[in-house]
């Protein structure tokens, strides 16, 4: 009565199943619609997938062109009634209803029909499956509901997975693999994915149903579907509880596809007889009998077998189908049966079985004398299936491991992604910034701000030295081991960094004896003299006029280390199995970059000093000094500062980049990353864009064990035009980009997104337009393009699973590459960055000792935390060469502790992304505020800035 379609299970008697027989309609249909029905073996199963087609068809639900939907139904007529006949034809068309537009295409189903001349109702059916296996639509059933916004969506399930529609429009696909529980509560389906492909932070997704009973039906279709396509072998029943029994006891009964194959082959039972008639009258059920498998019919004998009644199974089936259903009509459809009313605990949830390594293979085929006759009765799967046998999988939720996915969809020795929240061991509530004395009493330090003002250039100049190292120390001896690199780049690279890093040495040793005689740690202190940083600056700021030489050398370093690893095989190998240490935590010609920066740093920490500072205060006079030498030293790198972060940016995505060559060529200046959702013939499809000053790039993540993205094409700035577009496509944040070669259509995941991708793309092509180099540069990056469209019309390319597959031989050639750059973060949160982001991280970077604590834990835990590249890494101790664990901070909100929080402690903030909590407790007052200041600019969609001209002030697009 509520209309809800439910399949029969064939291992239950139908009497339990079916409430009121008289309020019923029973539909024979098919269950599960494999990607290619042309392989199936079996006539008499292709006969019935083209009934299933024909009604779908009539009904709506094979959503298609007219000329698609008359050319169907043009094999449909010559397969009814043979070759072509005019009358005959119109005969036929007048009392058959083959499409619910029928009267305006007849013509052209006639014409169509003319065409078919000689075929038989064998080829017919199966030139009917071929073409609408290739319609979106084909073996879609929709169940409606809302996501979590109440935007109203239609979920379908399918052999690869999870679909969800928009109307009529595919907007994404969860596949098996990457789904690793699928539950309901109530009127709540839940999907949760593995934290390996979608991040962390996208571990569960929510839809709400009209009904219980609807999300129970679509959960159970969804058990079904990934035991059949997904399963090599029947998992163990799952035994009976004594006492209490939790989540639903449903299970797939019958074999998997990838038995019905192995069955076959292993059998090799010769195939039922069967032969297809036309006529040229509509058949009644009677005549119907002679086109059906003789054992097919026997199914009477065997049910009552059985023990089911006949009265509640034979007589209903005779009654009606013989009186009712002529053989046209007699055709799978699937949904048969009735509403489910068994009572069940509050949340069900469904485990599904782990899969073999490798998919299983197309069904090809399976004899029909092999079937039960029950299984004819109740047909709720391919015909091709021998029988069924009870099937129950483990438990009461979806599970999947991601170490035994589909092969084409796994991610083999793979890392653990950096993108993971850090997992570190506790130590206990009683872990605290304060240092003891031998006595076990709590030490006290100075409260003053300058002192934590000095206190951060010591912690910021400790990490700035270990990341010195990883040049001058651990890339050194991986490159002398492999006698990798050439004796001159090696004098030019060395020659220009060992002098800086003998620097800072000293200059660390210096900070660190002055902050101990400023904290009191030392015997030799004098309370007034030494509680002071300006002298300290100022000499050393003086000193490090020496090194702008240098520091000016590091363009030409910069563009000849990346020459020299295109050019030699063993320094490419050598470079990029470094990249893959733990030591190297950020791209390696980022840390060519850190003196420079480094400069900008003392730069900005000793203007806040002077600023604390009043007039009178006797170091105000050197800290003045000291910022007049390093801000004169900055003036002059600046440009250069400009030009290398752009250069090292550029380089670091052609070597995550596919199919893109010669990325880093003159005057082009990179812009913008983050991902947006194109639309394609698929529906809306993750996609990973970069914008730089004469182009865009949008490309796909490849699905191997790299993490490379693939470049599937690039759009000329010249001539493009960009507009909003939310009412023509109905989809949320979306726009058009129009440009001379194709038109696009793609949304952001938010108002603001979008706004800045808008904003930055007229930038950018205003500034094309009025630069003097007028550059067409196509680059020669073997890209196909995929149509020869006008520029007015949107391109719908079938961009997803196959278009990676396609690049597996190129993709598998690459090393292993880190997954801790900017565009993977933007990647698994949905969003962008732009290189005034950039350009403003490199000024908050900071280090030091936090206490960290979990949402559900007690302890709070001592760590050593670098913020820098929108990351926090996190060490035990300020001396570890390498980092335990990193948190992109990309998406993340910082604010106070709540009062639900239950957190009664000073100087703590709290870091949420959805569902993941962090607290973290600072030392001190100006300590807190500077954590949260700096998180924020690289944490929140506003903290960051979204035009284009970085904060310094105008600086033209070429960098000069």
């Amino acid at each position: 009565m509520q209309m809800n379609w439910v399949w029969l299970e064939a291992t239950k008697l139908v009497v339990r199943q079916v409430r009121r027989p008289e309020n019923t309609l029973f539909r024979l249909s098919v269950k599960f619609f494999p990607p290619d029905p042309g392989q199936l073996q079996e006539e008499y199963t292709k006969y019935l997938f083209s009934l299933q087609m024909k009604r779908d068809l009539m009904e709506g639900r094979l959503i298609c062109t007219e000329n698609t939907g008359a050319l169907l139904a043009s094999h449909l007529v010559q397969s009814e009634i043979g070759d072509y006949d005019g009358v005959a034809d119109r005969d036929f068309l007048r009392t058959t209803k083959l499409l619910p537009y029928q009267e305006k295409v007849q013509e052209r189903i006639m014409e169509l029909h003319r065409r078919h001349l000689g075929q038989t109702p064998a080829e017919s059916d199966f030139q009917i499956l071929e073409i609408a296996r290739k319609l979106e639509m084909y073996g879609v059933r929709f169940h409606p509901a809302a996501d979590r916004e109440g935007t109203k969506i239609n979920l379908a399930v399918a052999h690869m997975g999870l679909q969800v529609f928009q109307g009529n429009t595919k907007i994404n696909t969860f596949n098996w693999s990457k789904i690793r529980k699928l539950s309901f509560k109530r009127t709540h389906f839940l999907i949760k994915l593995h934290p390996e492909v979608h991040g962390p932070h996208q571990d569960t997704l929510e839809f709400m149903m009209a009904s219980r009973d609807q999300c129970k039906i679509f959960w159970k279709i969804c058990v079904e579907y990934h035991s059949f396509f997904r399963l090599f072998d029947q998992p163990q029943p799952k035994s009976k509880a004594i006492l209490f029994t939790r989540g639903s006891s449903f299970r797939y009964s019958g074999r998997t596809q990838k038995q019905l194959v192995d069955y076959v082959r292993e059998n090799g039972a010769k195939r039922t007889p069967y032969q297809r008639r036309n006529s040229k009258i509509r058949m009644s059920a009677r005549s119907l009998a002679s086109d059906v498998p003789k054992q097919s019919l026997s199914f009477n004998d065997s049910f009552r077998a059985q023990g089911s009644p006949s009265s509640a199974s034979v007589s209903f089936y005779s009654s009606h189908i013989s009186s009712v259903l002529p053989r046209t009509e007699l055709q799978p459809q699937p949904h048969p049966a009735t509403p489910s009313r068994s009572p069940a605990p509050p949340q069900q949830q469904l485990q599904l079985p782990v899969p073999a390594a490798r998919p299983p293979s197309p069904l090809k085929e399976d004899p029909a004398k092999a079937a039960s006759p029950s299984h004819f009765a109740f047909q709720d799967a391919l015909v091709d299936s021998p029988q069924h046998s009870p099937f129950t999988s483990k438990g009461p939720s979806l599970c999947m491991s991601p170490s035994f996915q589909m092969s084409t969809l796994s991610l083999p020795g793979q890392a653990s992604s950096p993108l993971q929240s850090p997992i570190l061991s506790e130590v206990g509530s009683n872990a605290r910034l304060e240092e003891e004395d031998e006595e076990g009493r709590r030490k006290r330090y100075p409260t003053d701000k300058a002192y934590f003002i000095a206190k951060e250039i010591l912690t910021t100049e400790r990490t700035y030295l270990k990341d010195l190292e990883v040049i001058t120390v651990w890339f050194r001896s991986a490159v002398i081991k492999e006698n990798a690199m050439p004796e001159g780049l090696m004098t030019l690279l060395f020659s220009n960094i060992d002098p800086i890093y003998e620097f800072h040495r000293g200059f660390l040793k210096e900070l660190d004896q002055r902050l101990a005689l400023w904290e009191g740690r030392s015997n030799a202190h004098a309370k007034g003299d030494y509680q002071r940083i300006g002298d300290v600056m100022l000499r050393n700021m003086c000193a490090l006029k020496e090194f702008t030489s240098f520091l000016q050398k590091h363009d030409e370093v910069l563009t000849e280390l990346e020459k020299a690893s295109k050019r030699l095989k063993k320094l490419e190998t050598v470079y990029k199995e470094f990249e893959l240490q733990k030591v190297c935590y950020l791209p390696l010609n980022t840390f060519l970059l850190k003196p420079i920066q480094r400069l900008m740093h003392y730069k900005l920490i000793l203007e806040r000093l002077c600023k604390h500072y009043s007039p009178s205060h006797r170091d105000q006079d050197d800290c003045k000094e000291a910022l007049k030498e390093v801000a004169e030293i900055a003036t002059q790198l600046q440009s250069s500062l400009i030009r290398l972060e752009n250069f090292q940016k550029l380089t670091e995505l052609q070597r995550d980049l596919i199919g893109i060559e010669n990325l880093t060529a003159p005057g082009r200046e990179f812009i913008r990353e983050g991902c947006l959702f194109k639309l394609t013939k698929k529906g809306l499809q993750q996609r990973m864009f970069f914008l730089f000053s004469d182009m865009l790039l949008y490309t796909s993540k490849g699905v191997t064990a790299t993490n490379q993205f693939k470049v599937h094409g690039q759009l000329p700035l010249h001539g493009m035009i960009v507009e909003e577009s939310e009412n023509e496509w109905s989809v949320p944040h979306c726009f058009t980009i129009y440009s001379a070669q194709r038109t696009i259509v793609v949304a952001a995941s938010s108002k603001v997104e979008m706004g800045k991708w808008i904003e930055d793309l007229n930038l950018a092509i205003d500034m094309s337009k009025k630069s003097q180099e007028k550059s067409s540069i196509f680059l020669d990056a073997g890209l196909t393009d995929h149509s020869n469209r006008s520029s007015d019309e949107v391109s719908l390319e079938q961009e997803s699973e196959d278009d990676m597959n396609s690049s597996r031989t190129s993709l598998d050639k690459q090393t292993h590459h880190r997954a801790n750059t900017t565009m993977h973060v933007c990647w698994h949160r949905n969003t962008s960055v732009s290189m005034s982001d950039h350009s403003q991280a490199v000024e908050n970077q900071l280090s030091g000792y936090l206490l960290r604590k979990f949402k559900n834990s007690n302890g709070w835990q001592k760590l050593w935390v670098v913020f820098t590249n929108f990351c926090l890494f996190f060490y035990k101790t300020h001396q570890d060469d390498f980092p335990l664990a990193s948190l992109p901070l990309l998406g993340y909100t910082v604010s106070t502790p709540e009062e639900s929080d239950s957190i009664h402690k000073d100087y703590v903030f709290k870091l949420q992304f959805k569902s993941h909590v962090y607290f973290f407790r600072a030392e001190s007052e100006y300590t807190f505020e500077r954590w949260m200041e700096v998180i924020k600019s690289a944490a929140s969609t506003t903290g960051r800035m979204s035009l284009l001209i970085p904060r310094g002030g105008p600086v033209e697009i070429n960098g000069n």
